[in-house]
């Protein structure tokens, strides 16, 4: 074999190799649950990629449900402490600071345990639902504590993957693992469509029992807190104490006419459009808001 031949043979021999590696499987990350307190559960490839900022306001400043907060809390707490605690439901009206809450209490409650081991905070996409038990079988292990956070939760027609939420919060043979608790914020108490429960209803032999599978669901959470539209003091509330918080310089009077005149011509109020209405006056009177 001459050495041309040889040399030939080599470069085919390496682009032979290069072409089978691109064949193989990207391997999967490993999950470090030391890297960070706040996860985002990646379904694919299974994966929990730790968040180091979190998008998250200070518990003081939510507003205006001071009843539900304080049972959040104090269910959060005694998860924490490793002692029986609910799945909870936090629905109502939109931009009362559920997801806000969940966030909050997280790093309210994990400032109090500084000496301890921290509470981990996992969000989990709504069209991830059915990768529940995966994530389960992940964390049942692991030497912490967990809460799984689904935000704006509902499901719609021909949706079945309910059931793996039924399944992984109370059903199955090894149930919920002892160290998991599932939030979860929606628009809707039942989280399915009315028009969907009513047409089971109206359409099935046995009506009770055609929708009391999916009606169910909600019978999961043993908390349900409810989230209702706030009143304008407790609107200018919420403005006040982002101002406070945040040190903007603006006379008492004139931040009243704003703030009111900001709500009407969004036509609702809520902790959402207070939010919205503190970037836009920090940002016209020239004063940067604090992280």
């Amino acid at each position: 074999m001459t050495e041309n031949t040889l040399e030939v043979l080599t470069q085919k021999l390496d682009r032979l190799i290069e072409a089978v590696g691109r064949l193989a499987p990207t391997p999967i990350p490993q999950s470090d649950l030391n890297a960070a307190d706040c996860f985002v559960w990646a379904a694919s490839p299974g994966y929990l990629e730790p968040v180091n900022r979190v998008n998250r306001v200070d518990i003081g400043l939510i507003r205006g449900v001071d009843r539900v907060r304080d049972i959040l809390v104090d269910n959060t707490e005694r998860f924490a402490a490793g002692l029986p605690a609910n799945n909870v439901l936090l629905w109502g009206a939109r931009g009362m600071g559920k997801s806000s809450l969940v966030k909050s209490t997280h790093a309210a409650i994990n400032a109090a345990r500084s000496d301890e081991a921290p509470l981990k905070l996992i969000e989990i996409h709504r069209e991830d639902i059915d990768t529940l038990p995966k994530l389960m079988g992940i964390l049942k292990t692991a030497p912490f504590r967990f809460i799984l956070f689904c935000d704006d939760l509902s499901f719609d027609h021909d949706d079945t993957s309910y059931k793996s939420l039924k399944a992984a919060l109370e059903g199955g043979v090894e149930g919920r693992p002892n160290n998991v608790i599932f939030y979860a914020t929606s628009n809707r108490r039942h989280l399915l469509p009315r028009d969907m429960i009513d047409n089971e209803r109206s359409t099935a032999i046995n009506p009770s029992e055609a929708i009391e599978e999916k009606v169910s669901l909600s019978d999961r959470f043993g908390l349900w807190l409810g989230f209702h539209k706030c009143s304008q003091d407790e609107y200018l509330d919420m403005i006040d104490g982002y101002v406070r918080y945040h040190e903007l310089k603006i006379d008492a009077g004139a931040l009243r006419a704003e703030a009111l005149e900001w709500s009407t011509t969004r036509g609702s109020r809520s902790g959402r459009v207070a939010w919205q209405f503190i970037q836009d006056l920090a940002g016209r009177l020239g004063q940067p808001l604090k992280d």
